[in-house]
């Protein structure tokens, strides 16, 4: 368990190149996976431009504040990020209730979160999870994300191999610095082949539009309680498993009750929930983000400072990812999961008679397999607790 009583909290010594690197590759990979289904969410519902600033906002502030205060809290890597199932789901079932009503339903699956997070019924299920289960989810999670450098090698080709072949030079070389290496050498080689447009980008700041929230049986049924499920399988659990797999022993309750809480207050803003990040998360946990591990809780603060920025001049930021090429950005968030999906996998293949169960968890989980709107994080938890309990459980 990380030790929490240890020496006065110094996180500006405690940081190092690669930990803000680390938080800044986590908020960029955060923000570009579902940045734009927000806003073809809110043109698809009629909001106005000031309502999608002022959501992406709360989001950001949100994010901010939980990421920095709870990794200070408990001196672990805590990253806090939005859904991006959730936000997908906004894309079909926004447009279809008044927006004062999916306020409304925001908030209901806020309440849903936090009575899960204060009554202790996430924590208690968490730790019924076998720790290869965990393990082999995380590797799943990570894993789609880790192989699209390859994919994206096909595109630009020149680009995406100058970073890996850096990467691995650096990585031999000074292991600490592999990824910011490839990231310069990224930006570098994008502005060289003229990839780097900047064209759609100009400074806007992003002001909070309060909505009165309204209440309908509809909206908690079509929006309020798929939220919830995503949040809790899609997010949560998954983001608990990241922090395990890399030995951050944690209390799941009061992570989750405290971006439940966050959620509450941010919701009449436009904030559709925030909840324990799963890939950006195990940017910060990672090696990469700093080599001594009881200093890599600066790395998730360090994306708190970088959300927060974001948030500031949210209204903007999409024209500013869009300024890098993609392939740039599926090529650093690659890389810096190599080493979490690493020791994923190493975890979850420990235990012989959990092994196969374990597998089954890994290939359902990085199938993206989704059943009744429900993502493959929590399917792949299902057909490895099965799979156990078939070849292990007691015989009558």
């Amino acid at each position: 368990m990380t030790d929490t009583t240890q020496a006065p909290l110094r996180p500006l010594a405690d940081s190092s190149a690669s930990a803000i690197v680390a938080g800044f590759i986590a908020m960029m990979t955060g923000c570009t996976s579902s940045l734009v289904l927000m806003f073809q969410a809110g043109q698809a519902a009629g909001l106005t431009t000031a309502q999608i600033s002022s959501w992406i906002w709360a989001l950001f502030m949100g994010m901010a504040v939980c990421s920095i205060g709870l990794s200070l809290r408990y001196r672990t890597p805590i990253t806090v990020a939005w859904s991006t199932p959730g936000a997908a789901l906004l894309v079909t079932s926004l447009g279809g209730v008044a927006y004062p009503e999916a306020i409304g339903a925001f908030i209901t699956c806020a309440v849903l979160v936090m009575i899960c997070g204060l009554t202790g019924s996430f924590e208690r299920l968490v730790k019924r999870l076998p720790a290869s289960l965990a393990a082999a989810l995380l590797a799943g999670i990570l894993f789609k994300i880790g192989s699209e450098i390859f994919v994206a090698a096909q595109h630009r080709t020149a680009l995406v191999l100058g970073m890996f072949f850096t990467y691995l030079i650096v990585k031999r070389l000074s292991p600490r610095y592999a990824v910011l290496g490839a990231l310069l050498v990224g930006v570098a080689l994008a502005g060289l082949l003229g990839l780097l447009d900047f064209s759609g980008f100009a400074l806007e700041v992003a002001l909070p539009v309060w909505t009165t929230p309204e209440f309908s049986l509809a909206a908690t049924i079509s929006i309020g309680i798929p939220l919830f499920v995503v949040a809790m399988t899609s997010q949560n659990m998954p983001g608990i498993a990241v922090l395990r797999a890399d030995g951050y022993q944690v209390p799941a309750s009061p992570l989750i009750s405290a971006t439940g809480i966050a959620s509450l207050i941010l919701a009449p803003f436009g904030s559709h929930g925030i909840n324990l990040a799963a890939i950006s998360a195990a940017i910060c946990t990672g090696p990469h983000a700093h080599e001594d591990r009881d200093k890599r809780y600066t790395a998730a603060v360090w994306c708190g400072i970088f959300y927060g920025i974001a948030g500031i001049f949210g209204a903007t930021l999409a024209a500013l990812f869009a300024a890098f090429p993609k392939e740039l950005v599926l090529s650093i968030a690659a890389l810096a999961l190599f080493g979490s999906i690493i020791n994923g996998l190493t975890v979850a293949m420990t235990e012989p008679k959990e092994r196969e169960a374990a597998l089954i968890t890994f290939m359902v989980t990085a199938s993206g397999l989704t059943l009744f709107s429900i993502g493959s994080a929590f399917w792949g938890i299902v057909a490895g607790v099965l799979t156990l309990l078939i070849l292990n459980g007691r015989r009558g």
